[in-house]
C-alpha cells in the first residue's frame, strides 16, 4: 500500500459518519445510486488529519475544496463555516482526538435520471464526512518506498484539470495499476510534455547537488503538504527549485521522497529497480521530516 499503509483499527467498525448532516453508523451510511458522484464522478473531495485535537492545515484544505468546487461550477450549498461545523460535529459525536484521518466528499447531488448535464439535478449537493482512526505505518518514514516510471501521463487542463481534487480519479487509478504490475509501490507520472509531474497518489521531490527539486506544479494537484515543504525549504535556507526535469534526472538523484496528507514525507529508496542514492533515507529527507513534524505539532 506504499505511503497509505496502515493497520486496521477495530474502532472504525462502529465509527459514525455524516451524510448530509445526518449522523449514521458506518454500516448505514449510504448514498443513492442516482447520486452524481456515483454515476459520473462529479464532485470534489478533501482529506485531512486530526492531530491532538487540531485539524491540521484545515484552512488550506478548505481553500482548495472551494477553489475546486468553483472550477467545476459546483455550489456546495453550504458556507465554509457551516461545513467546518459539520466536521466538528462528526468529530465530537465520535469523541475523537488524535490519529484520525477524515475524508470530505461533495458531489453535485441526485440526478433524476443517469445523465451527464450538470444542470439536470434534483437535489442539493451531497456532503459526506468519513472520519477514521488511521495511523500511517511509522516504518515507511524510515524504510521508504519504491517508485517505478509509468506510461500513463497527467493531462493538461484542456482534458481534465489535474490541479483539482476531483472525484473522477481514473487517471491516477490507471497509473496505480500500471505501477503495481511493474512491482512498484507507486508510479511516477510524466506531464503531457514528457517531464516529471507527480506520483499517482503523492507528490515527488528529489535532491541533486544539495538542492531540492520538484515539478513545476502545473500538472499536479495543488498539494498542501507539497506547499508546506517548499515553505520549510525557504524559511530554513534550503535551496530548492520548481521546474522541468526528466526520468534520467531521477536516475542520478542523490535522494528522493514523496509527500502527502496521510503520511507526510516518505523517502524513496529505489526507482525502476535501481537504488536512489545510497538506497536508504537521505539526510535532506530526514531533516525535512523533522521540520514538518515540528510544523504539525506547532
Amino acid at each position: 500500500m506504499g505511503t497509505h499503509e496502515y493497520e486496521d483499527d477495530p474502532r472504525n467498525e462502529t465509527v459514525l459518519i455524516s451524510v448530509n448532516g445526518k449522523i449514521l453508523p458506518r454500516s448505514e451510511a449510504m448514498v443513492s445510486v442516482f447520486d452524481a458522484g456515483f454515476l459520473l464522478g462529479d464532485g470534489v473531495w478533501e482529506s485531512f488529519r486530526l492531530h491532538e485535537g487540531k485539524l491540521v492545515f484545515i484552512e488550506e484544505h478548505m481553500d482548495r475544496l472551494f477553489r475546486g468546487a468553483s472550477e467545476i461550477s459546483l455550489d456546495p450549498g453550504k458556507s465554509r463555516n457551516q461545513i467546518l461545523d459539520e466536521i466538528d460535529k462528526v468529530i465530537s459525536v465520535n469523541q475523537m482526538h488524535d490519529q484520525v484521518h477524515l475524508r470530505l466528499i461533495i458531489s453535485r447531488g441526485l440526478k433524476p435520471t443517469p445523465y451527464q448535464a450538470p444542470w439536470v439535478i434534483s437535489s442539493p449537493p451531497t456532503i459526506v464526512i468519513i472520519p477514521e482512526y488511521k495511523e500511517a505505518n511509522p516504518m515507511r518514514a524510515v524504510e521508504g518506498i519504491s517508485l517505478v516510471s509509468v506510461e500513463v501521463r497527467r493531462s493538461g487542463p484542456e482534458i481534465q484539470d489535474p490541479r483539482i481534487n476531483s472525484l473522477s480519479k481514473h487517471n491516477c487509478i490507471a497509473a496505480c495499476i500500471e505501477a503495481a504490475e511493474k512491482g512498484g509501490d507507486e508510479g511516477l507520472m510524466m506531464d503531457p510534455n514528457g517531464f516529471v509531474s507527480t506520483c499517482n497518489s503523492t507528490h515527488f521531490f528529489m535532491v541533486k547537488g544539495g538542492e531540492v527539486w520538484t515539478s513545476s506544479g502545473e500538472y499536479c494537484l495543488e498539494g498542501i503538504t507539497r506547499g508546506k515543504v517548499l515553505e520549510l525549504c525557504e524559511s530554513n535556507g534550503i535551496p530548492f527549485s520548481e521546474g522541468d526535469f526528466t526520468f534520467e534526472d531521477v536516475n542520478s538523484a542523490e535522494e528522493a521522497f514523496v509527500t502527502g496528507t496521510f503520511a507526510g514525507l516518505t523517502p524513496v529508496v529505489s526507482f525502476d529497480g535501481s537504488p536512489v542514492g545510497d538506497g536508504k533515507r537521505g539526510p535532506m529527507c530526514e531533516q525535512l521530516q523533522n521540520l514538518y513534524q515540528d510544523l504539525v505539532r506547532g
